[in-house]
């Protein structure tokens, strides 16, 4: 016998993809903070790949600190609840996921041997590459910054940045790099697509 399971209760409350994947990186930040030693099972490393192949999906959900899921739940949160809107929560989870397994692709490619990669980021950056295609305008404002400024700025100067050896020594920009080329890339594809039925 099969049972349907709803996630929306009675008062019409629904936690939704995103709820959801902010909840499950908020867990396994309690659990890796109990248990660090996760973070090098859990996280993504070229010289232990082939060993661990679930690292390539399981790495997109641990974390360093407060500080590291801090910014990618709040980017995530707000550039996600916003192209989800646009795109549907199946071509965001899509989305997300690919920009994910690129990132960590362009990692063991480009990455150092003997590192661990743990973090959202790549996927984060999908989200953000393709709401950049399709909303290039938009205004956001990033702290520090006291003024608005257009989201492809942001995007595209917040990844520069990151970039940096200098300031991103610990930084795992090459899965920056793979999920912002596949948001780019998704982005397109749908602005393509919009034109196409309008």
């Amino acid at each position: 016998m099969s049972y349907r399971v709803s996630y929306r209760g009675s008062d019409g409350f629904s936690l939704g993809p995103i709820g959801f994947l902010i909840s499950i990186n908020l867990i396994l930040l309690i659990v890796t903070l109990v248990m660090p030693e996760l973070r090098y099972t859990l996280g993504l490393s070229p010289s232990y790949f082939t060993s661990r192949p679930w690292t390539i999906i399981t790495n997109l959900f641990i974390h360093a600190g407060i500080w590291h899921i801090l910014t990618n739940m709040l980017t995530l949160y707000f550039f996600g609840s916003y192209l989800s809107r646009l795109v549907g929560n199946r071509n965001f989870l899509i989305i997300y996921f690919l920009g994910g397994l690129l990132g960590n692709v362009f990692y063991l490619w480009l990455g150092d041997t003997y590192s661990v990669a743990i973090g959202a980021s790549g996927a984060v950056f999908a989200v953000a590459g393709t709401l950049t295609v399709l909303r290039p305008k938009l205004t956001v404002f990033i702290i520090p910054i006291p003024v608005p400024i257009p989201l492809w700025v942001a995007v595209l100067g917040g990844f520069a940045l990151m970039s940096i050896p200098w300031f991103a020594s610990n930084i795992a920009w090459q899965a920056h790099l793979g999920g912002l080329i596949l948001g780019l890339a998704a982005g397109l594809l749908f602005r393509r697509r919009t034109r196409w039925l309008y």
